[in-house]
C-alpha cells in the first residue's frame, strides 16, 4: 500500500513539491495565525507586515470573520447566481454606499477577475455607445495575470512570455497628464489607474493628477476605472484611494482585504455604466457565493465599527515616521498602511530588496522586496503600536547587519 502524501511527515511531503513552481519553493510553512502574528510548523513566531499582500487587514483569524464563515458553512454553502442570497445583497449595498451610492456590483473571486469584468464592461459600454474599446493604463502598474489584465499591466517584461496578448491596451507614464491626453483617441473606452501602485513599487498617483485625469475623462466621454484591489477598504486612510482626490470613479475594482482572507472580489460601477451588461454578457460560478459573501459582510461590518480608514491613517503615520528614522532608509513613500522604505545603496551593498526581505524573514518579520532598492510594508490595519515598534527594530537590525 502506498502512503498518501498527506499522511507522510511534513518534510517527506516537501521532497517533491506538488505545487507548480509559479512562486518558487516555499521558504516557510505557516500553520497558525492570530492578529499580526504567524507561527510556522516549528513554532517560530513572526510579525506579519505583509498580511498576505494587503489581504488580512483585520489580522489573522479574526473571530467575527471566523464565526461568520463557520455559521454560513453550516447554513448555506452555495447556490447559483441565478438566485439571490442575503449576504451577497448586504455586501453589495455596503460597497455601493462606500463608493457614494447610485451604483451596482458584480461579484467575482479575485482582483484579476474584478479587473477582467471592468475591462469587459468598459468595452461593452464603449462599443455599444461610442465604438470604443481601448484601455489606457500606467507603466509600472499591476492589474492581474489573466491575458487581458496582464496586458493592462504596465510592465512589458511580464508580457513577453505570453505573446500574443489581447489587443487594445496602451501605457503611459504615471502622473503625466499630457501623456494621458495624448493617448486618448476615438478608440479609447477607459483609463485604468491605481491610486497607489502596489506591485509596481508603492508609487502614489498625485492628487492633482487624479483630478486632472477625471476632468479629461469627462471632457472626452471616457470612463475612469480605479483599481482598488490592494488599496481599497481603508488601507490608504480612506475607504478607497481615489476618494482622497475628491473625485468619483466610474468603475471601481476591489478584492484582497474584502474577505480578510476568504477569496472574493467585486467590480462596482455607476448604474448607467453597469447597465451596459445584459444577462449572459459576463458571469462566474462562484462569484459572491454565500460563504465568501458572509466573510466579506463580517469583515466590512468590523471595518466600519473600528473606522478602518482613520486607524490606517494613524498607524500608517507612526510606521512611516519610525521607518524614516532607521539608518539606511532614504525615504518612505505610499499612504496609510501601504508603504515602501527606499534604501541607501551604500547600506545595501551587494544586497537588494529581496535579500533584505529574506533576512527579515529569518529575523521573524514578514515584508517583501517590492523593487531592487525598496521593501514594502503592509501590516494589518489593526496593528498595535508595540508591534510597529518591534517590527521596525527588527528591520533596523537587518539593515545594520551589512552584506
Amino acid at each position: 500500500m502506498t502512503d498518501h502524501p498527506t499522511a507522510m511527515g511534513a518534510d517527506a511531503a516537501l521532497d517533491h513539491c506538488p505545487v507548480m513552481p509559479n512562486y518558487g519553493p516555499p521558504s516557510v510553512m505557516f500553520v497558525r495565525g492570530e492578529g499580526t502574528k504567524l507561527w510556522d510548523r516549528d513554532g517560530k513566531e513572526y510579525l506579519d507586515f505583509l498580511c498576505g499582500l494587503a489581504v488580512t487587514s483585520l489580522g489573522h483569524a479574526h473571530p467575527a470573520v471566523a464565526d461568520a464563515i463557520a455559521e454560513q458553512a453550516r447554513t448555506l454553502l452555495h447556490v447559483s447566481n441565478l438566485f439571490g442570497t442575503e449576504p451577497q445583497t448586504e455586501v453589495a449595498l455596503i460597497i455601493d454606499r462606500l463608493n457614494g451610492g447610485s451604483g451596482q456590483v458584480f461579484f467575482c473571486n479575485s482582483g484579476a477577475e474584478a479587473n477582467e469584468a471592468a475591462i469587459k464592461l468598459a468595452r461593452k459600454w464603449g462599443g455599444g455607445q461610442h465604438g470604443r474599446h481601448a484601455v489606457v493604463s500606467a507603466y509600472s502598474s499591476f492589474h492581474g495575470r489573466t491575458l487581458a489584465t496582464l496586458h493592462a499591466t504596465g510592465q512589458p517584461e511580464k508580457h513577453e512570455p505570453f505573446q500574443p496578448l489581447p489587443e487594445g491596451f496602451r501605457h503611459v507614464a504615471l502622473n503625466d497628464i499630457d501623456a494621458v491626453a495624448a493617448a486618448i483617441d476615438p478608440t479609447v473606452a477607459a483609463v485604468l489607474l491605481e491610486p497607489v501602485q502596489g506591485e509596481g513599487g508603492v508609487n502614489p498617483a498625485n492628487v492633482e493628477y487624479l483630478r486632472a485625469v477625471r476632468q479629461l475623462c469627462d471632457e472626452r466621454d471616457v470612463l475612469l476605472i480605479m483599481d482598488e484591489i490592494q488599496t481599497g477598504f481603508g488601507r490608504l486612510g480612506s475607504w478607497f484611494g481615489y476618494q482622497m482626490a475628491g473625485i468619483q470613479a466610474d468603475i471601481v475594482t476591489m478584492a484582497k482585504a474584502m474577505g480578510n482572507g476568504m477569496p472574493i472580489g467585486a467590480c462596482w460601477a455607476r448604474t448607467e455604466v453597469a447597465q451596459a451588461f445584459k444577462p449572459g454578457d459576463h458571469g462566474t460560478t462562484f462569484g459572491g457565493q454565500p460563504m465568501a459573501a458572509s466573510a466579506a459582510r463580517a469583515t466590512l461590518r468590523v471595518m466600519e465599527e473600528i473606522d478602518a480608514p482613520a486607524m490606517a491613517q494613524a498607524q500608517g503615520q507612526k510606521l512611516s515616521t519610525a521607518l524614516g528614522a532607521v539608518a539606511g532608509v532614504v525615504n518612505v513613500r505610499g499612504a496609510g498602511l501601504l508603504l515602501a522604505a527606499e534604501l541607501d545603496p551604500e547600506v545595501l551593498g551587494d544586497r537588494n530588496g529581496g535579500a533584505i526581505a529574506a533576512a527579515c524573514l529569518e529575523a521573524g518579520l514578514i515584508v517583501n522586496g517590492v523593487t531592487p532598492t525598496a521593501v514594502r510594508f503592509a501590516p494589518p490595519i489593526t496593528v498595535s503600536d508595540a508591534e510597529i515598534e518591534e517590527a521596525v527594530a527588527r528591520f533596523a537590525a537587518v539593515l545594520a547587519g551589512g552584506s
